[in-house]
């Protein structure tokens, strides 16, 4: 009796352990979800750039209006994309961290949405959030009436910081530099 009782514990454990490990494919849900979201985005932008290509350029608009309007939309495209993008990256990195290793894309020798650790995932994402967002911001500076001194020196401010948290992105990530030569160079 002994004996059996440590062969039913390992065969408790291997099945047990065999679905810990198998219940890592329900990933799959997020990315699935991430893709489709990516698209639906992408589509979303591209038709929000196609009503500013369709907008008709107002000669007798003194204020500029619809010049303003036609470069709402075309940031507002943009921010669509990015945002499409950082669902992109975190599909592709998601999958390859729990999946498997996306095979096809060494046909191309391209590493632009390779991770390694999620710490690189979230260095990619975070670094393609702060560009939606510092076009959200200039999307919301378009519509700003300036009213005071005070106005001017508030997006001053707003553009420093921005600056300022590229910077220490930039920073606090060494390896953008590292990752930059190896696009750069074949392999």
């Amino acid at each position: 009796m002994v004996r059996k009782t440590p062969r039913i514990i390992k065969k408790i454990e291997a099945i047990f352990e065999a679905f810990i490990w198998n219940v890592r494919f329900f990933i799959v849900v997020p990315v699935v979800f991430s893709l489709l979201s990516s698209l639906r985005l992408i589509v979303i932008g591209t038709l929000d750039i196609w009503a500013a290509l369709t907008l008709a350029f107002d000669i007798q608009d003194p204020e500029g209006e619809a010049t303003v309007q036609i470069v709402a939309y075309i940031i507002g495209g943009i921010d669509y994309y990015l945002i499409g993008i950082v669902l992109l990256i975190f599909a592709f990195g998601i999958y390859e961290l729990f999946i498997s290793e996306i095979e096809i894309k060494h046909n191309d020798d391209s590493n632009i949405l390779q991770s390694e650790t999620l710490e690189e995932l979230k260095g990619k994402l975070v670094n393609v959030i702060v560009v939606a967002l510092i076009v959200s911001l200039f999307k919301q500076m378009l519509s700003l009436e300036i009213r005071q001194t005070s106005d001017v020196i508030y997006m001053a401010l707003a553009i420093l910081l921005i600056s300022i948290s590229q910077y220490l992105l930039n920073l606090n990530h060494p390896s953008s530099s590292k990752s930059k030569r190896n696009l750069k160079s074949p392999h």
